[in-house]
């Protein structure tokens, strides 16, 4: 029987000799199979990155195919009730977006789409605080809030943006229904309109800044998203409530509103890949459902809607109803890909491959 070498692999056959197995031979620094870690520190002995593997090595064990402990999700679900915030968050957005287009038609001569966009304003947006309140709990909750100003957080400044803007839309509201200090009115429906588009698009920051993966992961296209649905819940609201002659701007804003959601959309599905599934899945169709009954809308307001009071409303309310299926999609959909680990885990490795791919390539 031949002597054996330290970290030699053989194998015993019938004729009792023993054979070096090469195929089976373990690599010092192989185990696992890992990739580099790229921690940029080289091994001082062998002068190459710790943990990357000689060029031939092959992995010993194959990659492990984690997903999480017993199929649990990864992260906690979050606790939001799906009523309270997906209606704040439509809400907010029909109060933004109607203040600007009640703005717009008073600078333009439109004074019954103008009022009808700041008394819309102000019942969103004291619909979308009584939701926030409702979740939160205890109204000193949203008072409590407003000790600090961080920029760092959305929650704080969406709190600060919420306290500047209802004050002037109900003031721009006021005085649009009673004639009463048209001055005052004037330059509160300015300010209204100013902060308008931080209201309407600023919730998109504030539930992209989670850890909920299709949130998360959709920050770029969430905002224009959100700023397309609620532009089009304003032009249908301005659809409903002003004469023809005056719904111009109203058919402009919901076709333009439709055209930018569709777009932001149709791009974060692309981007984001399996991580987008949910949308298209339970609840998160209603997203689908919305971007289509949107379309129908403005479609019919900007062609029929132009000639019939009938048809004008029906675009209406389809645009309303749209925008407010897109929310409740976009919320259904995040919380399924927090339940889910595969939306959590397999992002992840595909960073950390992409990652290490980038550094080996600078290494060599």
């Amino acid at each position: 029987m031949s002597e054996d070498r330290p970290g030699d692999q053989t194998d015993v056959r019938m004729d009792d000799d023993l054979a070096l197995r090469p195929e089976r031979e373990a690599v010092v620094g192989s185990a696992g199979g890992r990739e580099p870690r790229g921690d940029g520190r080289r091994d001082k002995r062998e002068g190459r990155w710790r943990g990357e593997r000689r060029r031939g090595e092959r992995a010993m064990v194959p990659e492990a195919d984690f997903r999480s402990y017993y199929g649990l999700p990864v992260l906690n679900e979050p606790t939001w009730h799906d009523y309270d915030i997906a209606g704040y968050l439509f809400l907010g957005g029909l109060a933004g977006a109607s203040s600007i287009l009640g703005e717009a038609a008073e600078l333009t001569g439109r004074p019954l789409l103008a009022r009808a966009g700041k008394v819309g304003a102000l019942c969103a947006i004291g619909g979308s605080f009584y939701a926030l309140i409702h979740d939160l709990g205890k109204p000193a909750r949203f008072v409590n809030m407003l000790r600090v100003f961080k920029v760092t957080s959305p929650m704080s400044v969406g709190t600060w943006i919420l306290s500047a803007y209802g004050p002037q839309a109900g003031l721009a509201a006021v005085t649009a229904v009673t004639g009463l200090f048209p001055r005052l009115g004037r330059a509160a429906s300015a300010g209204a309109g100013l902060t308008g588009a931080a209201v309407a698009t600023y919730t998109a920051v504030l539930v992209a800044d989670t850890a909920v993966p299709l949130w998360h992961d959709g920050h770029r296209e969430l905002p224009l998203l959100f700023a397309g649905s609620a532009m089009a819940a304003a032009g249908g609201l301005g659809l409903l409530a002003a004469p023809l002659a005056e719904a111009g701007p109203a058919r402009g804003t919901a076709l333009l509103g439709t055209a930018l959601e569709a777009a932001a959309a149709l791009r974060m599905e692309r981007r984001l890949g399996p991580v987008a599934e949910p949308l298209k899945q339970g609840k998160g169709r209603l997203a689908r459902l919305g971007e289509v009954l949107s379309a129908a809308g403005a479609l019919l307001g900007a062609t029929a809607g132009r000639r019939s009071r009938g048809a004008a409303v029906v675009a209406g309310a389809a645009l309303l109803a749209g925008s407010a299926c897109t929310r409740f999609g976009v919320f259904h959909a995040g919380v399924a890909s927090a339940n889910d680990p595969a939306y959590t885990v397999e992002p992840q490795r595909a960073r950390l491959a992409a990652r290490e791919r980038q550094e080996n390539g600078v290494r060599e």
